[in-house]
C-alpha cells in the first residue's frame, strides 16, 4: 500500500469489547499505507478485544479521550463490537471527540456497531450510512439514510456493515484519508 497516507496521523477510538478484527485489520492496513496510528480510549492501559463473544487479544492504549483533540489527527476510525461503542457513547468526552472530527471536516470511518457513536454525536442527519443491521432504526430515527451495502462513502464518512466487508472498508478508508481535506474552525 506504500506511502499513500505518509504524514497522516489517524486516531482509533475503542474500549473493552471492541471486535478484534475491526480494530486490528484497519490498523494494519492504515499503518502499511504510511500513517501514524494511535489507539485512544477511556483509560490508559489495555483494552480487551473480542472475536464475537470470545475474548481475543488485548491492545495497548496510547492516549485517553481526555488527552486528545481532533485537531491532532487527520482521520478517525470507529471499530465495532457491541460493547465497545455502547460503552463509548455513554462517555461525554468520547462523543465530543467524535463530533470534533465532523466540526473540522475530517474523515471518519465506522464499521459494524461503530455508527452508534455517530448517532450519539448527532452527526448522521441527511447522511448515507451503513452499519450492522440492528442499528438501522437508530440511524433512520436520527435522520440518516441507511443502506444495506458493503461500504458507503458520504463526503468523508466511510461506513461498513461487518467483518466480511473489511476489504472494501479498508480500501475506501485509505482512499478518503489520503485526500486533502481543509479543516475549519466552527464559530462559537
Amino acid at each position: 500500500m506504500g506511502n499513500k497516507l505518509k504524514g497522516k496521523k489517524i486516531a482509533f477510538l475503542a474500549t473493552d469489547g471492541v471486535e478484534e478484527i475491526e480494530l486490528s485489520r484497519p490498523w494494519k492496513d492504515i499503518k502499511n499505507a504510511g500513517a501514524e496510528v494511535e489507539l485512544i480510549s477511556l483509560e490508559r492501559g489495555e483494552i480487551q478485544g473480542f472475536n464475537h463473544n470470545e475474548k481475543a487479544q488485548t491492545f495497548s492504549v496510547d492516549k485517553t479521550v481526555d488527552e486528545v483533540s481532533a485537531m491532532s489527527y487527520d482521520g478517525l476510525v470507529l471499530p465495532g463490537g457491541v460493547q465497545n461503542p455502547d460503552t463509548l457513547r455513554m462517555n461525554k468526552r468520547a462523543v465530543e471527540f467524535v463530533k470534533e472530527f465532523f466540526e473540522h471536516n475530517k474523515p471518519v470511518s465506522a464499521i459494524c456497531h461503530g455508527p452508534w457513536l455517530l448517532v450519539e454525536a448527532g452527526v448522521v442527519e441527511r447522511r448515507k450510512i451503513t452499519s450492522w443491521p440492528s442499528l438501522q432504526t437508530d440511524i433512520i430515527n436520527a435522520g440518516g439514510y441507511w443502506f444495506d451495502e458493503e461500504v458507503v462513502v458520504d463526503d468523508g464518512l466511510i461506513t461498513s456493515r461487518k467483518p466480511d466487508d473489511l476489504d472494501a472498508f479498508c480500501k475506501e478508508t485509505i482512499e478518503e484519508f489520503s485526500k486533502d481535506i481543509k479543516s475549519h474552525t466552527v464559530a462559537a
